[in-house]
């Protein structure tokens, strides 16, 4: 598996992101500030006008000079102010020849909304002036009185002061800004890099080594962190620990399986030759003899079968299927003379009652040897644990799938068969079983799609369902088609 780069690492997007994030943050902040500088640039030169125009009231005459007059213009930045008075006295200050406004801009009760399309329209003037002509605006402020709010003053000013003064203000604000955004990023960059992504490193290179070698891998182990990395860490290794355990466990089953199909195979040769040779006692004179043997037999049988059975499961794993149309019917009926063909542990076959409930005709999408096998191995749990009724039914259910439930009488399965239903070697629901019966059929149900689950067990007997494909429209059709021909002919 390849490792990430440092372009791609999470690091380098943790850094990043806190970077984007902070900058956002302080163009948010933006917004209202310089709004809020552009009203506090004015206000400051309508107070300077407010006390420029005050010089007038002061003058012999209510007549300033024209050199005082200028001096006041060219301190406050304005070409005209105007001092409107309560009692409607105005004193007034102009340049001798005062220039016209391009725009006016009354600040009474002027809201935050508006203040941010005044200084974006001041700002988008300053942008076109970088990439065009620049354009000079002159403005007529009016608000009240910074120093007194019953006196109104009038000042006509040019904008590109103001303008110049917000530039400024912005790139004194863009540089703060980048600044924390920097000393914020690194900041959380270094402490999200030792809380998280170094311990996140570490559980991602103990995951590679596990997976390359599970056996060889160091195990992890987990620091005492109480939140989710540390319940990671802890979680990772029991995880391991579990893993080893089931592959070294795998390991010497997978040892003794290969053992033990070959000592079977074995096995069931010398018990085959014993049953044949245990046959020609039943012409021996004795009768003792000849009483005791189909018992003998029967053990063989069912010696030779347990050798089957072991076999079967360490050889098939994966099951091969050929499924194809199958009558339902039919093949429980075949299972069923299976089933009661069961001999007893005393040689007798099995007295029981084989009910197929079965509708006929009713067609499956299955491989009819496999799915023979795992009925045969029910209905032989069934007799065995001495059950003497036995009954099938099937019911339709939603998706195109059947039901096939079969139902016994007998004394239902013990606590320990419960507890390792479907256990191989673990589940057996009789005295001298191994269990491979229901996983068995088990098995060959999951291999077809379906499942094999326990619906009810007690002293009235037990129930196990089978969920099954069942054939749709277009394929029952050919089939019933097909088996009609081979009838006819």
């Amino acid at each position: 598996m390849s490792r990430p780069t440092v372009a791609t690492s999470l690091s380098a997007k943790l850094l990043l992101l806190t970077i984007l994030f902070v900058l956002l943050a302080e163009v948010l902040i933006y917004a209202p500030s310089i709004a809020r500088f552009r009203m506090s640039y004015l206000e400051e030169r309508l107070a300077a006008a407010h006390i420029a125009a005050l010089s007038v009231e002061a003058a012999p005459d209510l007549m300033v000079t024209k050199e005082l007059q200028a001096k006041l213009l060219a301190y406050t930045g304005a070409h005209v102010i105007d001092l409107i008075q309560p009692g409607a006295r105005v004193y007034m200050l102009s340049s001798p020849m005062p220039p016209r406004a391009d725009a006016v801009y009354d600040l009474r009760g002027t809201g935050m909304g508006m203040q941010f399309v005044d200084a974006g329209n001041a700002l988008w003037l300053a942008l076109e002036g970088a990439f065009g002509p620049q354009r000079d605006r002159v403005i007529r402020v009016i608000d009240r009185s910074p120093n007194d709010p019953a006196q109104r003053v009038e000042v006509t000013m040019d904008e590109r002061p103001l303008i110049d003064a917000m530039l400024d203000f912005s790139r004194r604000i863009l540089t703060v800004s980048v600044a924390i955004s920097l000393i914020a990023a690194i900041l959380v960059y270094l402490t999200l890099h030792a809380l998280l992504v170094r311990p996140m490193r570490r559980l991602t290179a103990e995951v590679v080594a596990f997976r390359h070698d599970p056996d060889g891998a160091p195990p992890l182990v987990p620091g005492s962190r109480a939140d989710e990395i540390g319940v990671a860490e802890r979680e990772l290794a029991a995880m391991q620990g579990t893993v080893r355990a089931a592959l070294r466990q795998r390991e010497r089953l997978a040892t003794l399986g290969t053992a033990v199909a070959k000592i079977n195979h074995d096995l069931r040769g010398i018990l085959s030759t014993a049953s044949l040779l245990s046959e020609r006692l039943t012409e021996s004179a004795d009768p003792e003899v000849r009483r005791v043997t189909p018992r003998l037999v029967a053990s063989l049988d069912r010696a030779v079968e347990l050798c089957s059975q072991t076999l079967s499961f360490t050889r098939d794993g994966v099951l091969p299927l050929s499924p194809a149309p199958t009558d339902l019917h039919r093949l429980a009926e075949e299972a069923g003379a299976e089933v009661l063909a069961t001999a007893r542990p005393d040689g007798g076959r099995v007295e029981a009652e084989w009910i197929n409930d079965v509708p006929a005709g009713t067609l499956v999408q299955v491989d009819a040897a496999q799915l023979g096998r795992a009925l045969v191995n029910l209905g032989r749990n069934a007799v065995q644990a001495g059950a003497d009724r036995v009954r099938l039914s099937a019911q339709s259910g939603p998706s195109g799938r059947l039901t096939l439930t079969i139902a016994d009488n007998g004394p239902g399965l013990a606590p320990r068969a419960r507890e390792n239903l479907f256990q191989p070697f673990a589940g057996s629901a009789r005295a001298g079983g191994i269990g491979l019966g229901l996983a068995i059929a088990r098995e060959v149900l999951r291999a077809h799609g379906g499942d094999l689950r326990l619906v009810e067990s007690g002293s009235e007997g037990t129930a196990f369902a089978l969920d099954i494909p069942q054939c749709n429209a277009d394929t029952a059709a050919v089939a019933v088609a097909t088996h009609k021909s081979f009838v006819s002919h």
